[in-house]
């Protein structure tokens, strides 16, 4: 299989990236990089310890000063000449990007590098709008306007299945906006991570401003978290694991932003488009192999059209290609790990005790074999409390259910404890609406499920947490208020001061 991205001599130095430089863990512990496609070790690295963790939190700490005083020109000015980097090392990011996650390089090529790239460039045009609240005289004796100001350092945690899209999520909002941060990656998965902040180097962002720390969740995560010196949080990963990071947050007052586990659910009326939905309902539910947090997982689908749906679906799972992530011609890549494929099959194995797969749901043998593949799957049958509709899978799977009435099909989407995205198939644009306003989503697609653009916001409701990613709503996140409040009179005595003085002269 391909592995044309060469990394031991690329990240010799260490997985470490602290004031501007690429340096070893201290934390006496390695940790490998598999190339999941085909159970390889490409890259052996030590894990950052609590010494790193504080050296970075330093650096970015130290450079707080001048990259918060810079303009918002400055900034943006800077930004636009990274956005021209990345774009120049788009070849090479996806490589590193499908090597270390498995994804098919189509996808780290079309998607996943294009998508930071406009990030990228979107960030740098909105670091110059950070305005806040227009000048005015609201209580008639004073001029008030509101600032918004950078928050200092943020102490940001991201996942290993979009690590090169998750690292611009966390870092781009908040350097826009004056920032410095300290970005923990997966450890399985820090590469491109690593490359993002190079590039940043690169294309003028001061050192010590964006740093990366490659290490584990328990040692380096916990201890970033809870560093004196981070002002911020911002986490996306499991539910669970985010409770966890509330807990060490919320201890010290720090601000947080969480974005949490999906379950999305895909409604489709009865007067859909069958096919268009089959199709959306597939791609939507086997991008990235499931691993995204907003894949269609669970389909509703009004009784009259189920069977179509369901044969559909099918149909063309069994037409998916897997193969060599590096393979043009390839649809679907391994999960990002075996412990990841075994996971997601013990779950379809303890649904065959309840419901029906009808495709896929198991390992496919031949050339894959050692590779962390599983056969894109779908259930039926199963029943709406059951384990493999209430749970997130994070895999290849779609699990199929019917309704009968539009309240029926709405209640069944909102009846998970997530609430991150949802889709709504209708020609009725009536009934569409009301799907958008009753399902409880950070995001409802109308006829289509996945597309993610830079100018609109990224969260959720419920357990999938709170707060933006993306568009100028992030910056809600990484900008703190501040009402500034002119007297205007020059009187040494204020009509207010009689609470004090009363009636003395």
């Amino acid at each position: 299989m391909g592995n044309r991205f060469q990394i031991k001599d690329r990240f010799a130095a260490g997985a470490q990236y602290i004031g501007g430089q690429l340096r070893p863990g201290t934390s006496g512990r390695t940790q490998d990089i598999v190339n999941p496609a085909t159970g390889e070790t490409v890259l052996t690295y030590e894990l950052a310890g609590a010494a790193d963790v504080d050296a970075a939190v330093a650096s970015a700490h130290e450079a707080f000063p001048g990259w918060a005083g810079a303009t918002p020109g400055e900034r943006s000015d800077t930004l636009h000449r990274f956005a021209s980097v990345l774009a120049e090392r788009s070849a090479e990011l996806a490589d590193a990007e499908t090597l270390q996650c498995g994804k098919p390089i189509k996808l780290s090529t079309e998607f996943d590098v294009p998508g930071t790239v406009d990030n990228t460039a979107f960030f740098a045009g909105a670091a110059r709008h950070l305005q806040g609240q227009s000048a005015g005289e609201y209580s008639g004796d004073h001029t008030s306007y509101v600032r918004r100001e950078p928050i200092g350092t943020i102490g940001s945690i991201a996942p290993w299945n979009y690590p090169l899209q998750m690292a611009a999520w966390k870092i781009l909002p908040a350097i826009a906006s004056g920032n410095t941060i300290v970005l923990k990656p997966a450890e399985i998965t820090p590469l491109t991570s690593l490359m993002f902040a190079e590039a940043a180097a690169e294309a003028g962002v001061p050192d010590g401003v964006v740093n990366i720390i490659s290490g584990a969740g328990k040692d380096a995560g916990e201890h970033l978290v809870g560093h004196r010196d981070i002002a911020m949080t911002s986490f996306t990963g499991s539910t669970a694991i985010g409770k966890r990071v509330a807990e060490i947050a919320t201890a010290s007052v720090k601000r947080l932003h969480l974005e949490l586990g999906g379950k999305a659910p895909f409604v489709v009326f009865d007067d859909a488009d069958v096919d268009a939905a089959a199709h959306g309902a597939v791609a939507g539910s086997l991008i990235n192999s499931g691993q995204d947090c907003t894949a269609a997982t669970r389909a509703y689908v009004q009784r009259p059209l189920y069977d179509a749906f369901v044969g559909a679906v099918a149909d063309l799972m069994a037409g998916v290609r897997l193969g060599d992530p590096f393979d043009p011609s390839t649809d679907l890549g391994p999960l990002v790990s075996h412990l990841q494929r075994d996971r997601v099959a013990g779950f379809v194995e303890r649904a065959r005790g309840y419901a029906t797969v009808v495709t896929g749901g198991q390992a496919p043998g031949g050339d894959l074999k050692d590779g962390a593949y599983y056969l894109p799957t779908l259930v039926t049958g199963a029943a709406q409390d059951s384990e493999i509709v209430q749970s997130e899978i994070f895999g290849p799977v779609l699990v199929v259910l019917p309704f009968d009435t539009d309240d029926e099909g709405i209640a069944l989407a909102n009846d998970t404890p997530y609430g991150l995205a949802a889709s709504a198939w209708s020609r009725d644009v009536y009934r569409a609406g009301r799907a958008t306003r009753e399902i409880k989503a950070g995001c409802v697609w109308v006829n289509d499920h996945i597309p993610i653009i830079s100018e609109m916001p990224h969260g959720g409701y419920k357990a999938s947490g709170f707060g933006k990613d993306m568009s100028a709503y992030s910056f809600d996140e990484y900008t703190q208020v501040k009402h500034v409040m002119f007297d205007n009179t020059a009187v040494v005595r204020k009509d207010w001061h009689r609470t004090i003085f009363g009636d003395r002269p």
